[in-house]
């Protein structure tokens, strides 16, 4: 419900600057810079993320579409996801990249990197309950990253003590792996999904 009212907020206000910009013939440019703006400024609101003029706006609308979907282990569809499909199926379709299926498999084709050099659209892992891998999600920036927990698709902090006690690292797609995966068939691991214990989202 809060979802749909901020939907509906959303459109009031592109159908308002629409109204305004829609002066003079050649205001088109100007027009849909606007809109950007204010999606912008909409996402950067309910994700608490502060969104740069380079910000990657399909990235956004991906996570946003997708928040509320229900947590299902070894799931892959609107019905039901886990955090290793969610990943998967959003660089698909936000960067054209078709990565592994397992997050430690998914791992194996990131160069780490530290915290403090997350950039938008990197990948976190994190050892919930485990030794080995057992979760990823998408940086988004604001140190918040989008991830489908137990309680279903959801933005979190990494500055949350659940989320810092257990993150791994980060990690960035090695430039080898974006040549040999861009736009090819799913040639990745085939095991169901990720063994995640979450308390909380």
């Amino acid at each position: 419900m809060k979802k749909f009212a901020l939907a509906i907020a959303l459109l009031f206000s592109v159908v308002a600057s629409q109204a305004q910009t829609q002066v003079a013939p050649g205001t088109s440019d100007n027009n849909k810079d606007d809109q950007e703006s204010l999606g912008k400024a909409y996402f950067s609101q309910i994700m608490g993320v502060a969104l740069s003029a380079t910000s990657n706006m399909k990235l956004f609308h991906f996570v946003y579409d997708w928040i509320g979907t229900p947590y299902h282990f070894g799931g892959s569809s609107r019905r039901g996801i886990d955090c290793s499909a969610f990943t998967k199926e959003l660089y698909s379709e936000v960067f054209n990249l078709d990565i592994k299926r397992n997050s430690r498999d998914i791992f194996s084709m990131v160069n780490p990197v530290g915290k403090d050099e997350l950039k938008e659209g990197d990948l976190v892992f994190f050892k919930i309950h485990s030794r080995s891998i057992s979760h990823v999600g998408i940086y988004l920036g604001n140190n918040k990253f989008a991830h489908a927990s137990s309680r279903g698709v959801a933005i979190s902090s990494l500055d949350d003590a659940y989320y810092s006690r257990f993150f791994y690292k980060g990690g960035r797609l090695l430039a080898s792996f974006k040549d040999e995966f861009k736009g090819s068939a799913s040639t990745g691991s085939n095991d169901m999904g990720d063994d995640v214990d979450e308390s909380k989202n």
